[in-house]
């Protein structure tokens, strides 16, 4: 059976694109149910120290400005891994466009706007074709400031 390791999963953490005063942080989650003080079922998100296949796995990357300037053209990027299928619609990130690549990160672009070549034969770009996810602020990142994007993939 196969599973993706806590190890893994930190390895194919980010590259980020900006002022080398920015920090970045990643951690990676799946969601449990758990049953309350009530005894109804609820769900958090834990470390994915193992992640068995059809599992969900969810990225948050933090990003803080460590100078006292401003940090502009802020871009993150995270590669999503073979083992691991890109959740459709579940990135976001407060104040920033969210881009896509087919090509293991040579370009990028919007989902809707991504084409990939099957059989000789051109069609829409879908979740599973994407190789990365890419973050890009649309205003400048103040001294000391933090930002937070997010994406899910499924463990295939």
């Amino acid at each position: 059976m196969k599973t993706l390791s806590g190890i893994l999963l930190t390895f194919l953490a980010f590259t980020a694109a900006a002022q080398s005063h920015i920090d970045v942080q990643t951690t990676v989650q799946k969601e449990e149910v758990f049953l309350n003080d009530t005894g109804e079922e609820e769900k958090r998100l834990v470390p994915a120290e193992k992640v068995l296949p059809g599992e969900t796995v969810y990225y948050t990357i933090t990003f803080t400005n460590t100078s006292d300037e401003v940090a502009d053209n802020v871009v993150v990027t995270n590669p999503i891994a073979e083992e691991l299928m890109y959740l459709d619609g579940s990135a976001f990130g407060p104040g920033m466009e969210i881009v896509f690549s087919v090509d293991g990160g040579e370009t990028f672009a919007v989902a809707d706007e991504l084409n990939v070549t099957d059989n000789g034969e051109t069609r829409a770009a879908e979740a599973k074709d994407f190789t990365h996810v890419r973050w890009v602020m649309q205003n400048d990142l103040a001294a000391g400031a933090q930002g937070t994007a997010r994406f899910a993939a499924i463990l295939e």
